[in-house]
């Protein structure tokens, strides 16, 4: 029997929820706010320059095979992607820069000049991480996360402590490495996850399985490529996409929500999966007795950072920026402590400079150069143009003085973007980047549920539930979520 089912939001876990439920043989519409699909991996074009708007980091090639797979294709069926060699560069100082590069040996050649013996220990702690790597997103992440009783797995038990999820990333890593270039090195993977590495749990060294072995890929055309590639994909299994379309009101007769309103329509339903932002559909969409939490829940959550981006069109080459590009010349510490223990606006950022255009020559204008630099901030901050100008100058100079060029004065696009914007644009929950942070207490069964349990026929996928913030968890969330309710239909 075929079921009228609703996805609201056009991001890459209501994609992935889109496919798999028509693949299933369910009859599947999306609802897509704003007017192009991708969510937070939305793209603009400004003077011929094509920016990306959110995601910029291809990891984990083997989550994206596999969700192609699954419907008989390839990732190159729908765009081509080429492994970036170095995978990135870190600007440590004006004298100290450190390329990252795809070859292993020739990492373990560049760990052993910095600190001698730590080539040996980078394969020790690889070994780790790549087995935490297996078990995690082969095991882990896939669990719907309602039950203890999930986790009972005798290779998950076994590999309990093999997993270190009681150890946090701080102590972890050092005790492999002393160096603090290292050590910032291995510890900036879970800089986005949401907690300082001491809170965050030494699981996610496989994160730096993913950054290192895997290594860094790029699809020509940017992330948002993917996620056009997801949308044909889903279209060709008989997903209709309504773009310009946003949910407004849900209808609730004994127990299930029956209908869907939004600014153009009414449909009736049989079943909902909410991938926009789970605090908005929760608490100002669904009528107050069916939430299953309160405000007081989500004021407690803790959260992932938010940013501030800023999209910039260089009338010109620049020269020392490879395609990934951290800054790590001020304290990393301190940084982090404005993000996660006492959240403000960072008085002097670590920042982030992607330059796409050094791999990809559609995205500039010829003999010009597209960035995009993100500075990791708190969420819930006091969002002005004041506060974005002022940082805008200080990361800016900082970029001139580290790759010693002007570029200020050769921008002819500039777009900023931050707290306000996330909430205008995806209802995001206190304006945060990248959902909810991935801390112990905020882990499988502890992130909030996949299901409704007041409502039998109301799902949400995405970085607000399991199996939490980045790209490729957000393609497992929705292949998860779309098992899950073709089991309560």
């Amino acid at each position: 029997m075929s079921h009228d089912i609703h996805v609201i939001g056009s991001g890459f876990a209501g994609l992935s929820a889109a496919a798999h439920l028509s693949k299933l043989g369910k009859k599947v519409t999306v609802f897509e706010k704003n007017s192009t699909i991708g969510g937070r991996a939305r793209c603009f074009e400004e003077k011929n320059f094509l920016f990306d708007m959110g995601p910029s980091w291809y990891w984990m090639p083997d989550v994206f095979e596999s969700f192609f797979a699954h419907f008989g294709k390839k990732p190159s069926d729908y765009y081509q992607l080429s492994r970036l060699d170095p995978s990135y560069r870190i600007f440590y100082s004006e004298t100290e820069i450190l390329d990252i590069p795809a070859s292993f040996d020739a990492l373990l050649a560049l760990f052993e000049d910095i600190e001698k013996g730590s080539a040996e220990k980078l394969k020790q702690f690889l070994n780790e991480a790549q087995y935490k790597y297996e078990v995690g997103i082969n095991k882990l992440v896939y669990k719907p996360g309602k039950s203890l009783l999930e986790f009972v797995d005798l290779d998950l038990i076994k590999g309990l402590f093999s997993l270190h999820v009681f150890q946090s990333m701080h102590k972890y890593v050092r005790k492999y490495f002393n160096d603090p270039r290292l050590i910032q090195l291995m510890e900036f993977p879970v800089l986005f996850l949401g907690a300082m590495p001491k809170d965050t749990p030494a699981l996610y060294s496989l994160m730096n399985y993913a950054d290192i072995v895997l290594g860094t890929w790029y699809p020509k055309g940017g992330m948002n490529a993917v996620a056009k590639g997801m949308a044909e994909l889903a279209q060709s299994l008989g997903v209709e996409i309504h773009t310009n379309e946003e949910v407004s009101k849900l209808e609730i007769h004994s127990g299930k929500v029956k209908g869907i309103t939004t600014s153009k329509n009414t449909y009736a339903t049989d079943a909902i999966v909410a991938g926009a932002d789970y605090h908005h559909v929760e608490q100002h969409i669904l009528p107050i007795e069916y939430r299953k939490y309160s405000e007081k829940y989500w004021n407690k959550r803790t959260m992932a950072p938010s940013s501030l981006i800023f999209y910039l069109g260089i009338d010109k080459k620049v020269d020392a920026l490879f395609h990934h590009n951290l800054f790590f010349d001020t304290d990393f510490e301190k940084h982090a402590l404005e993000i996660y223990k006492q959240p403000s606006w960072p008085t002097d950022p670590l920042f982030y400079v992607c330059c796409p255009s050094k791999t990809d020559p559609d995205v500039a204008p010829e003999g010009k150069e597209n960035i995009f630099i993100l500075i990791p901030t708190a969420p819930n901050l006091k969002d002005t143009e004041e506060i974005r100008e002022k940082l805008f100058d200080l990361v800016i100079e900082r970029l001139e003085k580290l790759t010693k060029q002007k570029i200020k004065e050769s921008i002819s696009v500039k777009k900023s973007y931050a707290h306000k914007n996330f909430i205008e644009d995806y209802h995001s929950f206190k304006g945060n980047a990248y959902g909810l942070a991935n801390t112990l207490l905020q882990t499988a069964i502890l992130k909030p549920s996949m299901r409704n349990n007041k409502l039998k026929n109301l799902f949400f996928t995405g970085q607000l539930t399991v199996p939490g913030p980045g790209v490729p968890p957000s393609l497992i969330s929705g292949e998860v979520v779309a098992k899950q309710l073709v089991k309560h239909l």
